[in-house]
Order: structure tokens, then C-alpha cells, then sequence
């Protein structure tokens, strides 16, 4: 395939996990992404739908993969899944490295417009125009276009939600572990936005799912949102799923709010309910 490159390929599940490098037009630099092809893509004779999932802060494509265990729903539904990295990798921004919630791994899913930022840290462009048209293009033998979703953690459950709320119609389903939000009223978000945006409060509010579902137009949309009542970045407010779930309601956009008990902010959580997950988008998906 032109401009991809294998880095690795493991069979699981009966299908094949596969990671794949390619150089980026809209970050400027080298990106992996992960891609699960499941049994059924074999023979490259079916189109199959396609889920792209975000992780979170401080995470690139081998965490979801590697901990979240979801090959095996995939293969049963027969789901290709895709996984970018967080951030752009390798453009040694003066800073870029001081800070676990900003910067390398920390690329929240939107277009910086700030110097230095604004040349690089373009993940929202990078998503949902070059990486989702790359995947169109380089397996289109196996992909359908008309039934793709789009899912994610914390950071990434915010970016899966802004994703959706900002191109209507791109992605059929949406779902989010843990997601930020509300971002432009919580530390991390204020954090981010004021080092990729400046203190532009009209642009900010352009990525905050709680500001942007207010204003949706597009075709109809479910939610589904996943929290653990035992995270504590739930406890410390910096996920604020009630603000999002309030803001659909009054707009009447469908929200499903799943409350589990016990459970905290790890890979161990998502891993018990990613199934969950992966019947919500195929009941949408292959209907």
C-alpha cells in the first residue's frame, strides 16, 4: 500500500493485529496507527464496518491494543478497528515534554492555533481528514464507508465525542470510557486549550462536546457514555459526564449515561465493558 509501511502484524482471535507507520501531511512528521483486521476481512470479498478508537492521555497506539482486549469482540462482530497515536511524535517542540497532560501524548483530538503549536499539533485535521481518508483509500477493499463509528478514553472519549458533534454524518456511532466532557471548565481542558488555542474562550468552546451538542444539527445521534463512580478524575471533576448528559438533554439529543460502581479510570475497566461497547456500534452499524 503506497506510503504505509508494516511494523508489526499478530495473529489473535483469528484475525490479524497490525501496526502500521506512514509519513503525515497534517502533523508533519512519522505516525503509526494500529489497525485490527478481523477473520472476515480475509478474501478482501466483504466490506466490513470500521470503529476508530482514541486513547487517552499519555497513551500512543499500543495501549488499547495491548490491554483493552477487544479482538475478540471485533472478530465476533466482524469490526475492523483503527487506533492513532495521541500526538505528534518526534518534532522536538521546545516544551513539549515537560508535562504529562500537554504536549507529547497529549494531543486532545483538536487543531492548535498557537504558535508553536499550530504547525504540528493538528490531531483533529489528522483524524478526521487524513488518517480516516488514508483508511478509505488503503483498504478499500474491505472497508465500508457508509458505516463507520468512533469511540475513545478520557482524553480520547473526548475526542471521539467532538469528532462526531463537528462532522456530522462522518461517524454512524459514538461511545466514550471515561471521557472529558466539558473541557473548557475543567483543569485539564483549560490547561490544553489555553496552551493550543491561547485564551480565544469563542474557539475553545468549538471542542468542548458540552458546548457543541447544544448546536447539533446533523443526523440522529446516540451517546453512549461509560464512567467508574471509584475514578478519581470523576472525583476531582475533571470529567464532568453530568454537564454533557444536562446540555443533551435540553437539546433532546439521546444520551446514555452508564454509572459503574467501583470502577476507576484503568485499562482493567475498559477491558470489562468494552464488549458492552462493541454491541452498542454493531447494532447501529450493521443496521
Amino acid at each position: 500500500m503506497d506510503g504505509l509501511q508494516l511494523v508489526s502484524s499478530n495473529k489473535i482471535c483469528g484475525g490479524y493485529q497490525k501496526v502500521y507507520s506512514h509519513e503525515s501531511s497534517e502533523l508533519l512528521c512519522k505516525m503509526n496507527f494500529s489497525i485490527y483486521l478481523p477473520p472476515q476481512a480475509e478474501g478482501g470479498d466483504v466490506k466490513l464496518p470500521v470503529i476508530f478508537y482514541l486513547s487517552g492521555l499519555t497513551c500512543n497506539e499500543q495501549n488499547f491494543i495491548s490491554k483493552a482486549g477487544f479482538q475478540r469482540y471485533a472478530a465476533e462482530y466482524g469490526v475492523i478497528v483503527v487506533g492513532p497515536d495521541t500526538s505528534p511524535r518526534g518534532v522536538k517542540i521546545p516544551g513539549d515534554d515537560e508535562s504529562w497532560d500537554f504536549g507529547v501524548g497529549a494531543g486532545f483530538y483538536l487543531d492548535a492555533t498557537k504558535e508553536p503549536w499550530s504547525k504540528n499539533y493538528r490531531m483533529g485535521s489528522y483524524l478526521n481528514k487524513e488518517l480516516y481518508d488514508l483508511i478509505l483509500q488503503a483498504f478499500n477493499n474491505i472497508v465500508d464507508p457508509n458505516r463507520i463509528g468512533i469511540m475513545g478514553h478520557s482524553m480520547g472519549g473526548h475526542g471521539a465525542l467532538v469528532s462526531v458533534l463537528r462532522n456530522p454524518g462522518l461517524y454512524k456511532s459514538v461511545s466514550a470510557f471515561a471521557p472529558i466532557c466539558n473541557p473548557t471548565q475543567c483543569p485539564w481542558g483549560q490547561k490544553a486549550f489555553t496552551g493550543y488555542l491561547g485564551g480565544d474562550k469563542s474557539e475553545a468552546v468549538q471542542w468542548d462536546a458540552t458546548e457543541l451538542v447544544k448546536k447539533y444539527d446533523g443526523p440522529p445521534l446516540t451517546l453512549l457514555i461509560d464512567q467508574g463512580t471509584a475514578d478519581k478524575f470523576y472525583i476531582e471533576k475533571q470529567l464532568l459526564p453530568e454537564n454533557l448528559v444536562e446540555a443533551c438533554r435540553s437539546v433532546e439529543v439521546p444520551v446514555i449515561l452508564n454509572l459503574r460502581e467501583g470502577y476507576d479510570h484503568s485499562y482493567y475497566y475498559i477491558a470489562t465493558y468494552i464488549g458492552e461497547h462493541f454491541d452498542f456500534h454493531a447494532k447501529i452499524l450493521k443496521a
